[in-house]
């Protein structure tokens, strides 16, 4: 192990927020060890300012639950502790073992056990240890430097912070066997290297092509999870491209992988997406996974709208099946909850009415909850390639004109005949019924 003293990094106690160094305080007091770990040391030494704070401590969770009111244990494959300040939560793990030095009966630490599938993957993972066990169990040599925020130090147990200089990702351990027992490790890998900008070290992406498969094991739910941080944590761009270049974009929308191979504005549109999606996040303004995905999946609804259309579908009801459809085989793969999918359906539906110009019907579209995504989407796909007839510029100045000057914007709509159609009288009855089998609506 190397111990860093305070005088050669750059850690300072004010870059910490009070919520963590509480929980440590009071953690020590106890006679526990605490230390700062994870992402939140790692950005702290590149100079950056972390939102969120973990700590790793040798106290069980049922210790921390019992030290903190304003806690609560949560998790079954390996249980952590959630300590609430306000807004605030600091995560707190304890140390970590081996997977053979469990005790599955333990009283004491409430089943200290881990338990694998056939193929390697942990299915539990509550084996409680020693620091030193604890740093070498962690995924990233990055992502395993700790801080003490006592003596002020960081230790280091697996060379993370000359990676860290280096600008690698680096599997702790061997690859192969780390992405057997939670092939999530790959896709965490890939987010941390398109996140800080850094190569991934060749052993690791090495051992990345014979393992992918296994992420068909993991559970769709998690996978959306997983999702949500390589899309919405400001580095979209980097994660779809490090997702493409490793193939492992497959096994979270396996038919759009196929499509930003083949198809140059499916891929663009993609892109422009994530840099959207990145810019917005970057100016603080709010997100919605429903537009991503919306963007991720738009091309192959337009492929199957397409091929119903071929059938004989009228466009509208085609495009309506083909979203149902495309959503219905995506959540196969990945979990998208309701909450997100009727957006995207919304988003895509609202495009055929954005094309067509609605005559006076604008304003009513413009004042539409959706009309904003909808319109952004139309955008990103015109910037894309796609041909809308050069209606994206006509809503911009729509929605710059007055309400007088909307109306003489708007085009005419086609008139309908002015003669309203007799209802047809029924044979043999002296036209005594009121009934008709003809269009009695009118224009």
């Amino acid at each position: 192990m190397k111990v860093i003293p305070r005088d050669q990094h750059c850690i300072s106690r004010k870059n910490i927020s009070d919520g963590a160094l509480k929980v440590m305080s009071r953690l020590r007091s106890q006679g526990h060890q605490a230390y700062l770990v994870g992402g939140a040391v790692r950005d702290l030494l590149l100079g950056g300012h972390p939102k969120d704070f973990d700590i790793a401590t040798d106290a069980t969770p049922e210790a921390v639950h019992g030290l903190f009111r304003n806690s609560r244990i949560i998790g079954r494959r390996f249980r952590i502790v959630h300590v609430r300040f306000g807004r605030e939560i600091i995560e707190v793990t304890t140390f970590r073992g081996h997977h053979d030095s469990g005790d599955e009966n333990s009283q004491e630490t409430g089943g200290n056990h881990s338990r694998q599938s056939d193929k390697g993957l942990l299915l539990r993972d509550n084996v409680y240890g020693t620091l030193e066990e604890d740093a070498v169990r962690r995924d990233l040599t990055v992502n395993a430097l700790y801080y003490d925020a006592g003596s002020f130090e960081v230790m280091d147990h697996v060379d993370g912070l000359h990676d860290l200089q280096q600008r690698l990702i680096r599997v702790i351990g061997d690859p192969a066997q780390r992405f057997r027992e939670d092939p999530v490790r790959m896709l965490r890998v890939l987010r941390f290297a398109g996140k800080l900008d850094f190569a991934i070290e060749k052993s690791t992406a090495n051992a990345i092509p014979g393992c992918a498969a296994l992420l068909r094991e993991i559970p769709a739910a998690r996978l959306f999870d997983e999702f949500l941080k390589l899309f919405l944590s400001g580095y979209a761009a980097a994660s779809l491209e490090q997702l493409m270049r490793h193939d492992l974009l497959q096994y979270l929308f396996p038919e759009t992988d196929v499509l930003l191979h083949r198809d140059e504005h499916a891929l663009a549109l993609s892109r422009a997406a994530m840099r959207n999606t990145d810019q917005r996040i970057a100016e603080d303004k709010p997100v919605t996974p429903a537009f991503i995905l919306a963007a991720l999946l738009w091309p192959v609804v337009v492929r199957q709208a397409r091929q119903l259309e071929h059938r004989g579908e009228p466009p509208v009801p085609a495009l309506h099946s083909a979203a149902q459809q495309v959503i219905g085989e995506a959540v196969q793969h990945v979990a998208i909850p309701r909450r997100f999918s009727q957006p995207m359906r919304e988003i895509w539906e609202f495009q055929q009415r954005l094309e067509k110009r609605p005559g006076k019907k604008a304003a009513e579209l413009v004042s539409h909850r959706r009309f904003r995504a909808a319109y952004d989407f139309l955008l990103l796909r015109e910037e894309a390639g796609e041909e809308t007839g050069g209606v994206g510029a006509w809503w911009t100045e729509y929605q710059e004109l007055s309400p007088v000057e909307r109306v003489e914007q708007a085009p005419e709509e086609p008139r309908r005949s002015g003669r309203r159609r007799r209802p047809r009288k029924r044979r043999g009855n002296g036209g005594s019924s009121g009934n008709s089998s003809g269009n009695n609506s009118g224009a």
